[in-house]
Order: structure tokens, then C-alpha cells, then sequence
């Protein structure tokens, strides 16, 4: 059964999946912004700024355009586009640098406190269950953007994993990612 063929004569309402092949009893969750990712796009062709570094990109942006969540003087936190679960935050240092020890006394500071601030957006906006923490440096450490130095935050809750990205290699995300920057940007915490 294909395309009109899948029109049931009674007319009642087609079945779910219609017009897109033979039945197979299967459902389908279509995930069509994964392809972006999939393909590349948006990732940097080189290590450098100029490459196109995302992280460079975001906060020249406006707020709700770059996803960005909160500002500081030397460091901001941005949604990932590729979140773990709803509301895995990045924060990312302005400066264009890869290794931690390359922060100055600044960044490093405001880095800590843009994460602590991060888990107590998080808390009050989602009241996750718990929360990993931490950076890869370098490619083989798992890194997709090396070359930009980043700190995840990845709120978790019981159950959050399951078999949808383990065999359907897909995420399940409540909301869209401008409805999540929004939320945590006004739960983000004053002064």
C-alpha cells in the first residue's frame, strides 16, 4: 500500500503513517533538525576562531537567536543545539582558547560561578534529580568542538535513559530549545 492506496475506503481517517510505505507496525519518531548535526553544519572547519567556532559565533549574537542564557564579563552560558536532555547548558569562556590551564584568573572564576548559577537556574526551573558536570579536552576525551573550551551541564532525572538513544539513536526533548532558554533566562539567578 502506497500513497493514496493507504486511503481506507469508509472514510474514516487514515491510519498513522499513511502514504509512507508498507505497513510495518512499526512507529515513527521523525527527527529531521537531527540531520544538521548528522551533516556537520555548524561545526568548525579548523581550530581556530576564524573557522567558524560556534561558541565564537553565539554570543555576537542576540540572546534568544544564540540561545544564549546569561552573560558575565569574560564567559557565557549557551543551550547546547545537541542537548544530552532538555536544559544541558554551556559554559563557554568568550576567548577562543582549548585548555583549561589556558584561562586566566577571570575566566576561571567567572566559569565556576556561571556553572554554579547554572545548577540553581536548573534546580528551580526543572528540579532535576541530579546533574553531571564537567569537560572533555581534546577529540579523543570526546570534545565535538575541541577547540573552544566548554563546561557541560547536563540536568538528570530517574529514568531519563532509555532505549530511544541507545537503539533509536534519538532523543526525546520536551520542549524546543527557545521555550528552555527562555525558562532557564528567567529563572537565572540576580546579582
Amino acid at each position: 500500500m502506497r500513497g493514496a492506496d493507504d486511503e481506507p475506503e469508509d472514510g474514516t481517517e487514515p491510519h498513522p503513517g499513511a502514504g509512507t510505505g508498507d505497513p510495518d507496525g512499526q512507529d515513527r519518531l521523525w527527527t529531521p533538525h537531527r540531520m544538521a548535526y548528522i551533516k556537520g553544519e555548524g561545526r568548525p572547519t579548523g581550530p581556530h576562531a576564524e573557522d567558524g567556532c560556534p561558541f565564537c559565533r553565539a554570543p555576537g549574537l542576540d540572546d534568544p537567536e544564540g540561545l544564549v542564557v546569561a552573560r558575565g564579563e569574560t564567559a557565557y552560558v549557551v543551550l547546547n543545539l545537541y542537548p544530552y536532555n532538555s536544559g544541558h547548558l554551556l559554559v563557554c569562556p568568550y576567548r577562543h582558547v582549548s585548555e583549561y590551564a589556558s584561562l586566566d584568573e577571570e575566566e576561571t572564576v567567572e566559569v565556576a560561578a556561571l556553572t554554579r548559577a547554572g545548577l540553581t537556574a536548573l534546580t528551580e526551573a526543572y528540579r532535576p534529580q541530579g546533574f553531571n558536570v564537567g569537560m572533555n579536552l581534546g577529540t579523543v576525551a570526546g570534545a565535538g568542538i575541541a577547540a573552544h573550551l566548554h563546561q557541560h551541564i547536563v540536568p538528570r532525572w530517574g529514568g531519563d535513559t532509555n532505549f530511544m538513544p541507545v537503539i533509536g539513536r534519538t532523543k526525546v526533548l520536551p520542549e524546543m530549545l527557545e521555550q528552555t532558554r527562555a525558562t532557564l533566562a528567567e529563572h537565572w539567578p540576580r546579582g
